[in-house]
């Protein structure tokens, strides 16, 4: 424990135990219950006041006399006898000159100096000099600085005095060596002048006002300087016939000032005064009060109980320090009695009198606790007034005889200006001085000093008279500042004072302004905090000042509290709990009591209760109507904004200090509302929803919005400010029909925003100005931005609500994501419609055939097979058709980041966790969603003059209501479609396959038909099957067909759009490949290679023909010119179509048709060497390998064509080599290994291949797929739809770009991983030989295939009846 907390508790303990005791003490101790009457109050107020009067400096009067002027005599003068009236001035803050007088008095001396000076008397040279003399000393920095701080006026006397005293004797030693009393006579002449210069500087300035007392002073002292009236002016020295004698004393009460004071505060009469005066001014004398001092002295040595003694100190060195400070200050007082009137230093037996001794920079001893004549203290007012707590100057002791003591009692008074209780008596007259000022209109306030206001407390005379009582009645500083604080705190108790006044009080006391900063500001604040030295009485005084001030203003704080939810607060709250924090609270002498606290908790706690009670009623008055029937939202709505706004401007208000004493008047207003509120609400929404009801009406659906909005920041300020209280009610339970309505509102619009947004689209680019060349952002047109614009603000409306259910709003946005996906349905269903009919349209020469006769068609086609004129042409496309495809481009990526800002995957897994088990009836689904792939077709009935046919297929349901149309293959009777299409069902549907050959003249001729029965039942394992299907004509039709059960899944709906997006790309994508393949067929083709092997018909191709039995002949091949230049026709129809697609497709869509191309290419170079895979033998001849070599020389043209290569940079311009070297590209690479080997070697090469193959199947035979490569082609299997060796591309996998990516590098890699021998049983089919392996072959593929269908079943029959989650039904992903 630290010594001051040591002693601090000793301090306590002690003052305690007096309180206990109830010990009384001589007047410095504890302040007794006797009551002091006014008249005794102020007949020693009087005696003070007259005392005063009596020890000021006589005053000074001129006189003529008729007598010559004598001699001067200077000889007996000195500078210190002409000083005392300085020297004895109580308060030094009236004779010290003004800030800034320094500067001034330089500027004055300068004058002097440069003979501007308009006085004759200072023109004088010697005058000058000596003036020079001085302003030298003046200018030097150390002694300018001080006296700024000090600013003393006999500091500046005397230093002119000592170097013009210099001066002159310089002077004398070389002119006037034999005149002794010139150098004193003119010393006496040059300080004279000095001083009246000091006056003209104070008239000049306007400071005479503010300084009387120092005017009064110098001009005493220019008196005293010329004594025998000199005139300065002339050389000559005084001549005059005035003399200045001193005036007798004048027991006038208008001349004295502070008995004026006494009568004002006192309320007595000037008349009543001068009685009391004249009555008692014989025994008021200056000698009794000589004789108070002396014998107050002498009971100090004594130690008798007619002062304080160390029982009234808590600590034996306090009292010694105390008593050792008061001897010199009584010493002091006495000097400057017999001072003023010397006669009583003759009559005092044993006394000498002393000499002045000032401290250096005038700081005094002040452990007494008084403080010296220097010592101020005020409240910086502009009249004057302060609250000053002064004595007299530091002196030498005065040693008088101790044997002034009379044989008195204790009881009775030996003094006659000292009261029996000074502490009660000063306390009295501070209260009736503090009555009178705080009630005196004439009293201005001080200026507002340190952030503080002004205030208005003491005048200047009230605290002069104050200061006299303190220091005749030896009342120290610390009993002072105590006793002022108790008189303010009854003041403030009786609410006669305010709390900015209160916080004066106490700022005053612990630190007063005062104007020498330096050496007073850190006296006070010591004196005030450092308690050690106090009295016991002091201290407990202090304690309950204290407490008494804490319960007074704990009052104010709950009055101010309870004005907290008031449209303006209290301003008394800041500066009670100011006033508490740094003056009651922060105190040392403060003890806490928490019983006290606690109360002022409750009390207020209690109040702000009935507060918050009151303001909520008011609030529902104002916004609820009385007749329930008229309740809407709306109400309900502006009670909720009211209790919110004035919840945030408490929350504002309290924002640096929420809670005040352990009150927040915050949380105790949230407490109140909230609940009632969340009741309230509950209950008005189930009336009015009931109302409704009952009337048929229908509440606007913003308007539940907006009170969703409402009740939502209302519960969250409810859960953070009341964690452990719930919600009334659930809020999204109550309004969650208001957000379904507004689906199913737009569910019925959205298909009609598309169809508005596609009518008025023109589907042109989007640039600002005509033929410029739009950029990337400016291919598509706008109504796929309308209608994605309009997607976005109907999830943001959802999202915006913030609902806080999570379940419901995964609902929510899977119910918007089928009703948005059914939108792009229909977008891309009127895209590809109108795309369809731009692309169909024909040219002008098919225009012209309509009108033609049959016959003349006939003989048309007969002269341009006769001229062997070539009937393809580039096709011209409409930028309309290019920008259609742009907007389809646009509108998957646009869905796929739709997709992940509404974070699909989160939402399924939300609505997967909080879904109950699905049971086997609940599995059971309406929906299912078939996936038929049109894949090839073989052996098909030619139905052209050149033996081929242009085959397409139409699927059309058994009420003849067309499904899906696959694109047009031209020439060819083996065509591979690999067209796809979703057919809906809610039960079993049969599918009829018609294939019409396509003629550009009259109608499409009949090639043939099939059928195939889409039962859900046959998929319940929902794998994909390949179905052979016979034509009624000839040949036969591969389909592929998976089935997916239609379920409410949000990733379902994603999946489903997207796919119909990318379908939707794809098939326009074909489209524009189909206009070129026909051309990419005539070059690339079996005649093109004649053509480029014979170099045109001759008559040796011609023998050759006829002579095709012989054994060939080596003919010469074409060179590599030769092939390259075979390609340019091809090659220049590309650029020619790529520089118009290049104009308005966007670079994605370019390199995806450039991509659809390569495809193409590949295709028609895969079907020149290698019939399709089948499992009879083909008619088609193999190439030679001279062949052989000019295709593969084509391919790889065409690879560096596709790829486009900047010679230059380097850079890729067309399409990637990742994409070019597809597992196609790599397929028709082997060929090479394969092509040209014996029939024995390819047989045993795909026996291996077939070994290694089902190996890997039976390591993985626990998979619950069927194997990833069977073969691909049916037979029995087929017919039977065994589960397909391929992967099915279900909605689910191909759902965004993300999965179908990721669903490609599987692919990829897969096939990488297993190869297969498709291309040596392709290549076998061109082999008579081979047909009975083919055969084999094929019977053991179905048997491969049988055996997985067989175990898949039994493996979900396993998992279905041992955990019910497999049987026959869609897994939740």
């Amino acid at each position: 424990m630290s010594t001051s907390s040591k002693q601090s508790k000793g301090l306590n303990q002690r003052v305690n135990s007096l309180q206990n005791e109830g010990r009384l003490r001589r007047d410095n101790s504890f302040s007794r219950s006797k009551v002091i009457s006014p008249n005794d109050a102020y007949t020693y107020a009087l005696r003070v006041a007259l005392l005063s009067h009596l020890l000021q400096p006589r005053a000074r009067r001129t006189q003529y006399v008729q007598a010559p002027l004598p001699q001067p005599n200077r000889s007996s003068t000195s500078i210190n006898d002409m000083m005392k009236d300085f020297s004895l001035i109580r308060d030094a803050k009236s004779t010290r000159f003004p800030r800034g007088f320094v500067e001034e008095l330089e500027k004055r001396l300068k004058g002097v100096l440069m003979s501007q000076e308009k006085r004759p008397e200072y023109n004088d040279p010697l005058v000058k000099r000596t003036f020079a003399a001085f302003f030298n000393a003046l200018t030097e920095q150390t002694f300018k600085k001080r006296m700024k701080e000090d600013r003393r006026v006999e500091d500046l006397v005397l230093i002119f005095f000592s170097n013009a005293t210099k001066e002159l004797q310089r002077e004398a030693q070389k002119s006037k060596p034999t005149q002794e009393d010139w150098v004193k006579l003119m010393t006496d002449r040059h300080v004279a002048l000095f001083v009246r210069l000091v006056l003209l500087i104070l008239k000049s300035n306007d400071w005479m006002r503010e300084k009387p007392e120092l005017a009064s002073r110098l001009t005493s002292l220019e008196s005293k300087l010329l004594t025998h009236d000199e005139n300065l002016a002339e050389e000559g020295g005084n001549k005059g016939t005035q003399i200045e004698v001193v005036a007798p004393i004048s027991y006038e009460v208008k001349d004295m000032v502070l008995v004026q004071v006494v009568a004002r505060i006192f309320g007595v009469t000037n008349t009543q005064v001068q009685s009391d005066i004249n009555k008692n001014k014989d025994s008021w004398t200056d000698k009794a009060a000589l004789q108070d001092l002396k014998t107050y002295q002498a009971h100090l040595n004594l130690n008798t109980k007619k002062t304080m003694g160390s029982e009234d100190f808590d600590l034996e060195e306090s009292y010694e320090a105390w008593r050792k400070a008061e001897t010199p200050d009584l010493s002091q007082m006495m000097l400057a009695i017999i001072q003023a009137n010397p006669e009583l230093a003759r009559s005092t037996p044993g006394a000498s009198l002393p000499q002045f001794k000032g401290q250096p920079n005038g700081s005094q001893s002040s452990e007494s606790g008084h403080s010296g004549a220097d010592r101020k203290s005020s409240m910086n007012s502009d009249d004057g007034s302060s609250y000053v707590i002064d004595q007299a100057l530091e002196m030498n002791g005065l040693n008088l005889g101790e044997n002034s003591i009379n044989d008195n009692r204790d009881g009775e008074n030996v003094f006659t200006f000292i009261p029996t209780e000074p502490r009660a008596y000063y306390r009295f007259i501070l209260l009736q001085a503090l009555n009178h000022d705080l009630n005196d209109p004439s009293l201005e306030p001080s200026a507002p000093a340190n952030d503080a206001p002004s205030v208005k407390l003491l005048s200047r005379q009230s605290t002069e008279l104050l200061n006299e009582l303190c220091l005749r009645w030896r009342i120290p500083m610390f009993s002072r500042m105590v006793l002022f604080l108790d008189a303010i705190r009854q003041k403030y108790v009786d609410q006669e004072i305010s709390l900015d006044t209160l916080d004066s009080a106490f700022n005053f006391v612990k630190a007063p302004p005062v104007e020498n900063k330096r050496s007073s500001l850190a006296e006070p604040m010591f004196i005030f905090t450092d308690r050690n030295k106090w009295t016991l009485a002091d201290f407990a005084l202090m304690q309950q000042i204290l407490n008494s001030l804490y319960e007074a203003l704990l009052r104010d704080l709950y009055d101010a509290l309870l004005h907290s939810y008031d449209n303006k607060p209290s301003p008394l709250m800041s500066s009670v709990l100011y006033v508490l924090d740094n003056h009651v609270r922060d105190d040392s002498g403060f003890s806490d009591n928490h019983s006290v606290l606690a109360r002022f908790q409750d009390q207020t706690n209690e109040g702000l209760v009935q507060k918050a009670r009151d303001m909520y009623s008011e609030y529902v008055d104002k916004e609820i109507p009385q007749d329930s029937e008229t309740w809407e939202f709306y109400h309900l709505i502006q009670l909720g904004k009211s209790v919110v706004k004035l919840s945030e401007k408490i929350q504002k208000r309290f924002k640096r200090n929420p809670e005040i004493l352990g009150v927040n008047p915050l949380v105790v207003l949230l407490e109140c509302t909230l609940p009632v509120y969340a009741q309230d609400a509950r209950n008005m929404i189930e009336q009015i929803l009931e109302y409704a009801h009952q009337t048929n009406q229908v509440i606007a659906i913003e308007d539940g919005f907006d009170l969703y909005r409402e009740l939502v920041e209302i519960r969250r300020i409810h859960v953070e400010s009341l964690p452990g209280v719930p919600f009334a009610f659930h809020v999204e339970g109550l309004l969650a029909d208001f957000v379904w309505r507004w689906i199913r509102r737009t569910d019925e619009q959205i298909v009609g925003w598309v169809e508005g947004a596609v009518k008025q689209d023109k589907f042109t680019v989007r640039t600002e100005i005509a033929k410029q060349i739009p950029t990337e952002d400016e291919r598509h047109s706008v109504s796929v931005i309308d209608i994605f614009r309009s997607f976005n603000q109907v999830i943001d409306q959802i999202s915006q609500l913030n609902w806080d259910d999570d379940l419901q709003y995964a609902k929510f946005m899977t119910s918007l994501s089928k009703s948005i996906g059914a939108a792009i349905a229909r977008y891309c269903e009127l895209i590809e419609q109108t795309f369809a009919k731009e692309m169909d349209r024909m040219t002008p020469e098919q225009e012209a055939a309509l009108n033609q006769s049959r016959q003349e068609k006939w003989m048309q086609l007969a002269k341009d097979a006769w001229n062997n004129k070539e009937r393809i042409e580039p096709f011209q496309f409409f930028a309309e058709s290019f920008v259609k495809l742009n907007n389809i481009v646009f509108a998957i990526h646009q869905w796929d980041r739709l997709e992940h800002e509404m974070n699909v995957d989160a939402l399924a897994d939300v609505i997967q966790r909080n879904s109950p088990p699905i049971t086997h009836k609940q599995r059971k689904t309406t929906n299912y969603v078939f996936t038929i792939k049109v894949v090839e077709a073989e052996d098909l009935k030619a139905c052209d003059m050149n033996g081929l046919s242009d085959p397409y297929v139409v699927l059309t349901d058994e009420y003849q209501k067309r499904l899906s149309k696959t694109r047009v293959i031209y020439g060819n009777l083996n065509p591979r479609w690999e067209d796809a299409v979703d057919i809906t069902t809610q039960g079993p549907l049969n599918i009829i396959a018609t294939i019409w050959d396509f003629d550009n003249f009259g109608d499409h001729d009949y090639v043939g038909r099939t059928a195939l029965k889409l039962d859900p039942s046959h998929f319940s394992d929902f794998l994909p099957r390949e179905y052979w299907l016979d034509l009624d004509t000839q040949g036969r039709l591969l389909l592929r067909v998976s089935m997916e059960g239609e379920r409410d899944d949000i990733q379902f709906y994603f999946g489903k759009a997207f796919r119909t997006l990318k379908r939707t790309e794809r098939d326009m994508t074909r489209k524009i490949t189909d206009k070129l393949s026909a051309y990419i067929n005539h070059c690339l083709s079996r005649r093109a290679l004649r053509q480029l092997l014979s170099r045109g018909l001759s008559i040796t191709t011609v023998s050759n023909f006829l002579n095709r039995n012989r054994p060939p002949t080596t003919v010469a091949g074409p060179t590599d010119a030769d092939v390259q230049n075979a390609l340019q026709p091809l090659f220049t129809y590309f650029n020619d179509n790529f520089a118009i697609m290049n104009q308005t497709l966007t670079s994605e869509a370019m390199i995806m048709v450039m991509t659809r191309l390569w495809k193409e290419v590949l295709q028609t170079i895969e079907a020149l060497l290698v019939p399709p895979l089948s499992d009879k033998p083909s008619q088609q001849r193999p190439l030679n390998q001279q062949e052989v070599d000019i295709v593969f020389k084509w391919l790889s043209s065409l690879f560096e064509f596709f790829h486009a290569v900047d010679e230059e940079t380097g850079e890729v311009g067309g399409v990637s080599m990742t994409v070019l070297k597809s597992p196609k590209y790599h397929e028709i690479q082997t060929l090479n290994f394969f092509y040209f080997d014996t029939t024995d070697n390819l047989i045993r090469t795909s026996e291996r291949m077939a070994s290694a193959t089902a190996a890997r199947h039976q390591a993985n035979r626990n998979r619950l797929s069927a194997p990833p490569a069977l073969g691909s082609f049916g037979g029995a299997a087929g017919l039977m739809g065994m589960p397909s060796t391929r992967r099915a591309k279900s909605i689910m996998l191909s759902r965004n770009l993300g999965t179908m990516r990721k669903a490609k590098e599987e692919k990829w890699k897969e096939a990488q991983a297993d190869p297969n021998d498709d291309m040596i049983l392709r290549i076998l089919r061109m082999r008579p030989e081979a047909a009975g392996y083919l055969r084999d072959r094929s019977r053991q593929k179905e048997r491969l295939a049988a055996a997985a269908a067989a175990e898949m079943i039994v493996k979900q029959s396993l998992m279905a009846g041992g955990s019910g989650r497999m049987a026959g039904t869609l897994g939740r992903r």
